[in-house]
């Protein structure tokens, strides 16, 4: 992705939103309310007609459980970054015991 649109980036990050709140099983009328902003506000973003400012994007990430990597992944072009984020993806999936092993394992690695 060469050139990324202001328009382009408002949907995608509208259909992450829309989809992490309905995993979460709330309305977008509760989430307004946890957010602090309207309801209108929240369907526009959603739909991809409006940008959402970093503060509420940061809320939101805090409310749904969204990560850095899930919101900006389509966009990242460098190999390097995108090998990370897989990396990290396939780490999240594991069970707290699972994370706590491979941390573990990391630790050793830098240690060596």
């Amino acid at each position: 992705m060469d050139s990324i649109s202001k328009a382009d980036i408002d949907k995608s990050f509208g259909k992450i939103l829309k989809e992490f709140r309905k995993k979460s099983g709330l309305t977008q009328e509760e989430l307004s309310e946890q957010l602090g902003i309207s309801l209108k506000y929240i369907s526009r973003i959603e739909n991809g007609n409006n940008g959402v400012k970093t503060q509420t994007l940061i809320k939101y990430m805090n409310i749904l459980g969204i990560t850095p990597n899930t919101i900006y992944s389509n966009f990242i072009t460098n190999q390097n970054i995108k090998d990370d984020i897989s990396l990290s993806k396939k780490i999240s999936s594991l069970s707290n015991e699972k994370k706590e092993f491979i941390s573990s394992i990391v630790d050793l690695l830098n240690n060596l």
